[in-house]
């Protein structure tokens, strides 16, 4: 059985608690290695290392440290096949998503080689009489990030990737289910020419997290997950005087108009609500077509696409849609999810309970569902199921479709599919919730702009990413400065009249 490790100070240490988690392998249910849970003392080990280290990281300027960035994203391209190796074998989803889940990390770590810029100050001359004054953006010290399963890359580096630009140490908790690759993005980090102690990996559960959040050295938290926890950490490390930014939970919507393309929408349905055994907190799991007749066309072009899709592990090959779930717990209750909208009253019309796969009967794997006549009154609207059930929730009209979106108590990403500019307009503009797609079903911005929900999907003023992120790991220092007037006569260097 593999034993896999915390990484402090640059290098590989043995957990000491005596406590461990089971990594699974998804596609066949066994238990593949054990990750050491972490206690306060293991934690204390890496603050420790990370306060040594920090203060000359901070002193590095920009530059070189935006170099540093530059050589991570060649050594990623470099190792990308075996990051998406290691990344599917222990979350479950298909080798061409993981190598997408490293991609979009990347795609963050190439935006903080920009750091100069993006850290630049202000500065006014004479503001006031001989007076100048100037501000400076400086690093928080020791930072700390709590990311989830479902994108055991992109998330740790949309965190670390512009805390380390910034000048700052960062400690990183992932999931005790898929710790891998964190280990891994460490290791390159150090071969990019980061300090030892300036990026390290703790794993662990709840105990490690709450040591993160009463560690009076640590100066701010990002978190990602569900929102309870959101709401647990955010309430704790503000309480703790920490800078915190946490986003929860998801329920996107996606408005299907009369006029709108019906095979394009159907299409864009089945990755975004499919994609990843819908374990993305961006996926689409409500589809709501506005008008009888656009519902029924839909579930109608929906049904065969979702009865092709292909379910198995990453080792059958690229043609696979989506693999297992990441456990047999997120399974369970994928399945009590799927049944208490039966009992509601929910159609179900594409049923993919029982389902099993040949050679692989004890994987996590779930088929595909499609619910029809679904209520904002039912458990499988209100909750996030984060499985492969896409449910249709029928509206008369636009405006009653809008509500809906608006309505629900999360808000993080929406979308509209229409070919009308005017309502794709308004309802960009109306809309409650932080990301919008217009004929795109899954809005994640690019790196150079900020993500972000709104309502119960965040808790903190600042997005992930973009120029939030460097505002988020600095704080801004103003400078108001006055010389005295002193002897301005000093060397003579001009023609005296003769006297």
């Amino acid at each position: 059985m593999k034993e896999l490790t915390h990484y402090i100070n640059g290098a590989h240490v043995k957990g000491t608690s005596g406590r461990f988690s089971d990594v699974y392998n998804p596609a066949t249910g066994e238990v593949q290695a054990k990750c050491p849970l972490a206690n306060a003392e293991e934690l204390e080990a890496a603050v420790q290392a990370a306060q040594a280290a920090q203060p000359k990281w901070a002193a590095t300027n920009p530059q070189r440290r935006a170099r540093v960035m530059m050589k991570f994203v060649g050594l990623l391209n470099r190792d990308m096949d075996k990051l998406a190796e290691a990344l599917s074998a222990e979350h479950g989803k298909t080798f061409p998503d993981a190598k997408g889940d490293v991609q979009r990390g990347l795609e963050v770590v190439e935006y903080c080689i920009g750091a100069p810029e993006l850290l630049k100050g202000e500065y006014t001359d004479g503001a006031g009489p001989g007076i100048d004054m100037y501000s400076m953006r400086q690093p928080l010290g020791v930072t700390a990030g709590i990311t989830p399963f479902n994108f055991p890359a992109m998330i740790p580096m949309w965190m670390f990737a512009p805390a380390i630009a910034c000048g700052n140490a960062f400690i990183l908790k992932p999931s005790e289910r898929d710790p891998s690759v964190p280990l891994m993005l460490a290791e390159l980090m150090e071969e990019a020419g980061l300090p030892k102690g300036i990026l390290q990996v703790v794993n662990g559960d709840k105990e490690a997290v709450d040591a993160i959040l009463y560690h009076d050295v640590i100066q701010s938290i990002g978190f990602v997950g569900s929102t309870p926890i959101a709401e647990y950490i955010y309430g704790t490390g503000c309480s703790q005087g920490k800078r915190v930014q946490c986003f929860g939970g998801a329920k996107n919507h996606m408005i299907i108009m009369p006029d709108a393309d019906l095979d394009q929408a159907a299409d864009a349905l089945i990755g975004a609500g499919y994609g990843a055994a819908g374990e993305r907190c961006m996926a689409i799991s409500v589809a709501v077509p506005v008008g009888e007749e656009t519902a029924d066309k839909l579930i109608e072009k929906l049904v065969p696409r979702i009865e092709a899709l292909k379910v198995g592990p990453y080792t059958s090959g690229d043609d696979v849609d989506y693999g297992p779930v990441v456990t047999a717990a997120a399974k369970a209750n994928i399945e009590r999810l799927v049944q208490s909208g039966i009992d509601a009253g929910a159609e179900l019309v594409v049923d993919g309970r029982g389902f099993s796969l040949q050679g692989y009967e004890d994987g996590f794997f779930v088929g595909p569902h499609l619910f029809d006549r679904v209520t904002p009154d039912m458990e499988i609207y209100q909750k996030e199921i984060f499985g492969p059930v896409l449910s249709t929730v029928r509206a008369a009209s636009y405006e009653e479709a809008l509500k809906l979106a608006m309505d629900h108590e999360m808000g993080n990403g929406t979308a509209i599919f229409t070919r009308d500019g005017d309502a794709a307009r308004d309802f960009a503009s109306r809309v409650n919730v932080g990301m919008i797609g217009i004929n795109v079903p899954i809005p994640v911005p690019l790196a150079y702009h900020t993500f972000g929900g709104w309502k119960k999907s965040v808790f903190g003023d600042l997005n992930q990413h973009g120029p939030d992120a460097f505002k988020f790991y600095t704080r801004t220092k103003t400078v108001t400065s006055r010389w005295p007037s002193g002897i301005k006569e000093g060397g003579e260097f001009n023609f005296k009249p003769m006297e």
